[in-house]
């Protein structure tokens, strides 16, 4: 699994940090800040719920 972020489009909801806290994270201004594009298996099925989850549908993630 791969992850990128369009954080242009971030409205700073923080979906993604409180599903999956071991790959996202928030900066200073509210926006999410990616901690790891190659999140590990135990993290995948957080990380799929963040990217449903978040409302500017800032997370992308690609299945490898």
């Amino acid at each position: 699994m791969r992850i990128t972020v369009d954080i242009d489009r971030c409205v700073g909801a923080g979906q993604c940090v409180l599903s999956a806290p071991e790959v996202f994270d928030q900066d200073t201004d509210g926006l999410v800040t990616l901690l790891t594009s190659r999140p590990e298996p135990p993290d995948h099925n957080a990380v799929l719920r963040a990217g449903d989850l978040c409302p500017a549908h800032t997370i992308t993630v690609y299945e490898d």
